[in-house]
């Protein structure tokens, strides 16, 4: 390696920001190493919380977190693009051109060389060669997909009002995010109430929203009580519930399931399954399974490659694989976070990185929620109001933001958080 080693991280989610913020702090404050982050977007958001954006029940200009800025405090470079190709034998990548909303093209396609290199580009929605998906369907990716969702909420709502007519809406997948993304949009439609045209005398628009899951019982990832409990607050509230609903097509009116049923939608939202983006098929030929995410070694560098490393959802161990969650990705950017300093510096090896379940946490809007812990036993579960796990749910989200901001700035950012709930709406409205 060179003298001043160049250390690049792809991909500004929860894993890449929180190690490149670490790195920042223990290798560039010090000018051992130049980390550069790299990112399509200009600005972080917390992924687990994009139903809320898509829902509009949280206003996300207040909880982005710019990259420029984030890097200027933590002694680390970004540059906005997209890794498009990777050359091994040079150590370079190659970023995609940048351009501005209008086309304009603002930065030519530029060349990047690195020592070591980090992948953290996260997932999306996989929709298995479904006919129609990518035609119809919305996705809710990332913050673009999320805004893109919410203006077209906003307006089908709007319409629907000014008609007095329903608004269907069906989801695609009964894991975390389309189960919360079900009961957000109900909440939203309760927030929105006073400030709507039904304080005119305007009767309000019904929303019928059906979540589809082609397993048997909606959030498998959780114990069954969990999943019983979920589906029957979903109901209550006024979600269809619809599971082994296998999808086999989606049109510009709704999704056909096996069965040859027809489920009417205006908005069509896929949230089901997980796959690597299509991007990495170009890093290089790094070996990858079927899913396109990354093989790597316990340690988390790549299976035929030392100096590439992988983690998050981007990433799989084949022998240990574990889900496509939060709570890993922070799991396995500290461990990189506290080893790759002694490999940059001392060349000693990075051990394995050993994940310990601290449980999860699903929140069904204001309505209930459930934290399943270790061992499969549940704490604020079965019927109950779940006001601990949705507390708990919050939680975590200012946790991520005290290990970037700083113990005293992640405090300050709550109290804003809370000072503005009282002179803001908490609904997006325009």
């Amino acid at each position: 390696m060179t003298s001043r080693p160049e250390i690049l991280i792809v991909g500004g989610g929860v894993a890449g920001l929180s190690l490149a913020t670490q790195l920042g702090k223990s290798l560039g404050k010090r000018g051992k190493a130049r980390i550069t982050l790299i990112d399509k977007s200009f600005s972080h958001v917390w992924k687990p919380m994009l139903h809320c954006f898509a829902a509009g029940t949280v206003l996300n200009e207040n909880d982005r977190i710019s990259f420029i800025t984030q890097a200027s405090r933590h002694h680390f470079e970004f540059w906005p693009g997209e890794v498009v190709s990777v050359d091994r034998d040079k150590k370079e990548v190659v970023l995609s051109p940048l351009h501005a909303s209008d086309g304009t093209l603002v930065l030519d396609s530029r060349t990047l060389r690195y020592d070591a290199m980090v992948l953290a580009i996260g997932s999306c929605a996989n929709d298995f060669g479904t006919p129609g998906v990518k035609e119809h369907c919305l996705p809710i990716d990332n913050l673009v997909d999320a805004n893109h969702f919410n203006e077209k909420f906003r307006m089908e709502l709007l319409k629907a009002f000014a008609n007095t007519s329903e608004l269907d809406i069906a989801i695609v997948g009964g894991g975390a995010t389309g189960t919360q993304l079900a009961a957000e949009l109900h909440k939203a439609l309760d927030i929105v109430d006073p400030y709507s045209l039904h304080a005119f005398g305007r009767t309000p628009p019904k929303l019928h929203v059906t979540l589809l899951q082609s397993g048997a019982r909606i959030l498998p990832a959780f114990p069954e009580s969990v999943s019983e409990a979920a589906k029957t607050e979903l109901e209550r509230i006024g979600v269809t519930v619809r599971t082994g609903a296998r999808v086999t097509g989606a049109d510009a009116s709704g999704f056909i399931l096996k069965d040859g049923t027809h489920v009417p939608a205006k908005l069509r939202v896929w949230a089901a399954g997980v796959k690597a983006p299509q991007v990495t098929q170009t890093y290089g030929g790094l070996p990858l399974n079927r899913s396109g995410q990354i093989l790597v070694n316990g340690n988390l560098s790549s299976k035929d490659d030392p100096n590439i490393f992988a983690m998050g959802d981007c990433s799989f161990i084949e022998d240990d694989p574990l889900p496509a969650t939060a709570q890993v990705a922070r799991q396995q950017a500290n461990h990189l976070g506290r080893h790759l300093p002694a490999w940059i510096e001392h060349g000693r090896d990075v051990p394995g990185c050993i994940f310990h379940n601290k449980g999860a946490i699903v929140a069904l809007g204001k309505y209930n929620g459930w934290a399943a812990l270790p061992g499969g036993t549940v704490w604020g579960g079965g019927f109950s109001h779940g006001l601990s796990a949705r507390l708990g749910h919050i939680m975590l989200y200012r946790q991520h933001q005290i290990e970037l901001f700083g113990y005293y700035r992640g405090l300050i950012s709550f109290f804003s958080d809370w000072v503005e709930g009282f002179v803001r709406p908490s609904i997006r409205l325009d």
